[in-house]
C-alpha cells in the first residue's frame, strides 16, 4: 500500500505547498535581498503546533536556493540545541567548520569562527525557539552580518517576555509571519496531496482522508501521522487499501505515538516537571515547584519553570486547569504517563 514512506514524516518538505500561499509569499518578501547577496530582516514564525510553520520556512529556502544557490540554510531545533553554545555549534556544522571543535572550546571561539564563514551568505532557522536556555545566541548570530534569521516559536508575548533587553531591542522590527490552525477543507487537500505521492491509487478514499482531518482538529501532524499509522496497519494486514476498523484504531495510536516522541524529547528540567505532574495526577504550582527543587541539583528559576510548563501545554502533553492563584497541571492522558 506504501510506495513512498518518506512523504508521511513529519519533516517531508514537499516540491508543492497546498495552501499557505500568503505565508510563503511574505517570507518570500523578507528573504528577497538574499539573492542580491544582501542580509534578510529577521523573521517569526507564530502559531500554534501542526500549522506549517517549520514545513514554510524550510519549504520557502527551498525554493530561493533554487535562485541563489550560494545561501547556506543551517536549521537548529532548539528543543535539543537550546545552550548558546549548542546552537553556535549547529550553525557551524551546518556550513562544515566544526573541525577541531570542542565541548570545552570557549564560546567565542565559535563565534570567531562563525565570523570567517562571511564568504556566503547564510540562514538559521532556529526552530522552537522558545525553547532557548541562554538568548546570547541570539544577539551573537544577529551581531553576523552575513547570517539572517528565522525564528519560529508559538506566540509571539511569551517569546519576547523570554529575551534580554538588546535581544528584544534588536529582533522587535522583524517581519511576522502568523499561522492559524488549518481548516477541514484545508486539511483534507494537505492529506490527499501526501496520500497521493505516498500511497497506492486508491488506497484512502476521500470520506477517510475527511474523517481524518476532523480529528486531526486543525493539526497537520497529527492528521499526517493518522494517514501513516493507518496506512501501516493496513500494510500489515495485507490489505489493499485503508479499513474503515484500521482508521478508527489508527486515530488513537497516532496521537499517542506523537505524545510519546514530544515527551521523549523533553529536556532535563522539563522531563522531572512532566513526571512529578504525571506521578501526582494533579498538582498546583508551589507543590510543583517544590518537588522539582528536591530531585534537580541546579534548579531554573520560577520564570524558566514556567517557560517548561507553557510549552508543555502547547504541545498537549499537560492542560493547565483553573486561572492563576488557583491553578492546577494534569497531564493531557493516562497513556502518557509511562513513557520509560
Amino acid at each position: 500500500m506504501i510506495v513512498d514512506e518518506r512523504v508521511l514524516r513529519e519533516d517531508f518538505v514537499p516540491s508543492e505547498v497546498v495552501h499557505r500561499h500568503d505565508e510563503v509569499n511574505l517570507l518570500s518578501e523578507t528573504l528577497e535581498p538574499l539573492l542580491d547577496d544582501r542580509r534578510a530582516d529577521p523573521a517569526f514564525c507564530f502559531g500554534p503546533t501542526g500549522v506549517g510553520k517549520t514545513c514554510i520556512a524550510r519549504y520557502t529556502l527551498a525554493q530561493l536556493r533554487e535562485q541563489n544557490p550560494d545561501v547556506r540554510v543551517a536549521y537548529v531545533n532548539c528543543w535539543q540545541e537550546y545552550t548558546r553554545f549548542r546552537v553556535l555549534y549547529s550553525v557551524l556544522e551546518a556550513v562544515g567548520r566544526t573541525a577541531d571543535i570542542h565541548r570545552s572550546s570557549p564560546k567565542d571561539e565559535l563565534f570567531d569562527r562563525l565570523r570567517e564563514t562571511d564568504d556566503r551568505p547564510v540562514v538559521a532557522i532556529l526552530d522552537e525557539v522558545d525553547q532557548l536556555e541562554e538568548t546570547a545566541a541570539l544577539y551573537d548570530l544577529y551581531r553576523l552580518g552575513h547570517i539572517s534569521l528565522i525564528l519560529i516559536a508559538n506566540r509571539e508575548e511569551e517569546l519576547f517576555a523570554s529575551f534580554d533587553d538588546r535581544v528584544r531591542s534588536r529582533l522587535r522590527a522583524g517581519t511576522r509571519v502568523r499561522f492559524d490552525r488549518y481548516g477541514t477543507d484545508e486539511l483534507v487537500a494537505i492529506l490527499a496531496e501526501r496520500a497521493d505521492k505516498a500511497l497506492e491509487p486508491e488506497a484512502v478514499s476521500d470520506d477517510q482522508l475527511r474523517r481524518i482531518a476532523d480529528a486531526a482538529s486543525g493539526d497537520a501532524r497529527v492528521g499526517i501521522g493518522i494517514l501513516r499509522s493507518a496506512a501501516r496497519r493496513g500494510t500489515q494486514q495485507g490489505r489493499e487499501s485503508v479499513s474503515d476498523a484500521g482508521l478508527e484504531a489508527a486515530i488513537p495510536d497516532a496521537r499517542t505515538a506523537i505524545r510519546r516522541k514530544t515527551v521523549e524529547g523533553l529536556i532535563e528540567h522539563q522531563r522531572v516537571l512532566y513526571d512529578i505532574i504525571a506521578d501526582g495526577g494533579e498538582i498546583e504550582p508551589g507543590e510543583l515547584y517544590d518537588a522539582y527543587e528536591t530531585r534537580v541539583d541546579d534548579p531554573k528559576t520560577n520564570r524558566m519553570l514556567r517557560n517548561y510548563l507553557t510549552k508543555m501545554v502547547h504541545y498537549d502533553l499537560i492542560e493547565a486547569v483553573g486561572e492563576r492563584r488557583g491553578r492546577t497541571y494534569r497531564v493531557v492522558d493516562d497513556e502518557a504517563v509511562d513513557y520509560g
